[in-house]
């Protein structure tokens, strides 16, 4: 996963300078049909209709990498997602600051009637 541009700029802020901003205390998972980029964007799979809601993650930090620490499940598609093809993790479950974003390693097309599993596990943001 990479981390935005906006994130980066409070990770330093944080660090570096008082009055800094706050850190978050929740994170959610938002699925795109096209990826964001540092600077955000990209297309996040629209809820309207379909089911779709960003899902709340948790994560554990070993080393240099934090790691979903429980199985997500979104609800059951009523409406297809399209092709997902990247991730985004959040501050918020609507609306909020992309924190980090990955390119699925393979794209997944989620139809009506689908449930998309991410295992516990699965999902790793990693600082090289």
């Amino acid at each position: 996963m990479s981390f935005s541009n906006d994130f980066e700029t409070r990770s330093l802020q944080w660090v570096f300078t008082a009055g800094s901003p706050v850190r978050p205390t929740a994170w959610y998972l938002a699925l795109y049909t096209v990826a964001p980029s540092d600077t955000g964007g990209g297309t996040e799979v629209s809820a309207s209709g379909t089911a779709y809601a960003r899902e709340a993650v948790t994560f554990t930090v070993s080393g240099n990498t934090a790691t979903n620490s429980a199985a997500l499940e979104y609800a059951t598609a009523t409406a297809t997602f399209g092709t997902v093809v990247a991730v985004g993790v959040f501050d918020a479950s609507t609306s909020g600051n992309l924190i980090a974003y990955a390119s699925l390693a393979a794209n997944k097309t989620i139809d009506t009637g689908d449930i998309l599993r991410i295992p516990a596990g699965d999902l790793d943001v990693t600082l090289d």
